[in-house]
């Protein structure tokens, strides 16, 4: 897991934002995240951005380019997410490995970690290929589509993404103390589902036991 980045040790509910709108309405929320869609509105810079959420693009120069893009419109975000499929083939495999190793160059030291947000049963893959690269420094973000493959990722999620009435009870009992992103239209209305969503799912200071787990944690 990352280390906490806020000061409570508890899960934020965050607003998830185009990058492009503006801003004025949401700069009393302590943290928002934006969905990159080619640029960013200028009043984003008075704003803490805790993660940019690249769209899906198949693995190649293209999605390189728009992360590097959106990297440099908004400097200082503590992730980048990348929407990702498992690569198909050696080419695509070839590709996947540029475009990693590309960014982790440039964001080496004080730049945004990497998060892969899977596509519907790719998480598996994707841990296996990054296992088998060593890619240690990249992560992982949550959302509803991991349930049946959450236990590949557990490890390393860096940040989630969820909506309105999804279930977050696998990401609650892991004990997941970071951003929760949710897309939102409106202050007020996200205020209050924001605190719905953490009226039911509260936060946990542990992660639950699982029967594969050790009987006592150190």
């Amino acid at each position: 897991m990352p280390p906490v980045l806020h000061d409570n040790h508890l899960m934020r509910i965050v607003p998830l934002l185009p990058s492009t709108c503006e801003p004025e309405s949401w700069l009393g929320f302590p943290a928002v995240e934006l969905a990159w869609a080619g640029t960013v509105h200028p009043g984003w810079a008075r704003a803490e951005v805790h993660a940019l959420h690249l769209p899906w693009q198949p693995w190649g120069p293209e999605l390189g380019d728009a992360a590097l893009a959106a990297l440099r419109a908004r400097p200082g975000t503590d992730f980048l997410v990348l929407s990702a499929e498992v690569p198909a083939g050696r080419s695509q495999t070839s590709a996947c490995m540029a475009v990693l190793e590309g960014l982790l160059e440039v964001t080496q030291g004080a730049g945004p970690r990497l998060a892969l947000r899977p596509r519907p049963g790719a998480a598996p893959g994707l841990a296996a290929l990054l296992k088998e690269a060593r890619g240690a420094a990249v992560g992982f973000c949550w959302d509803a589509g991991l349930q049946g493959d959450l236990e590949a990722v557990e490890d390393r999620l860096y940040c989630a993404v969820g909506a309105d009435g999804d279930d977050f009870r696998p990401l609650q009992a892991l004990g997941y103390r970071w951003n929760l992103a949710i897309p939102a239209g409106d202050p007020a209305a996200h205020r209050e589902l924001a605190e719905r969503v953490a009226r039911e799912f509260p936060p946990v200071l542990f992660p639950v036991l699982r029967d594969s787990d050790p009987e006592e944690r150190p």
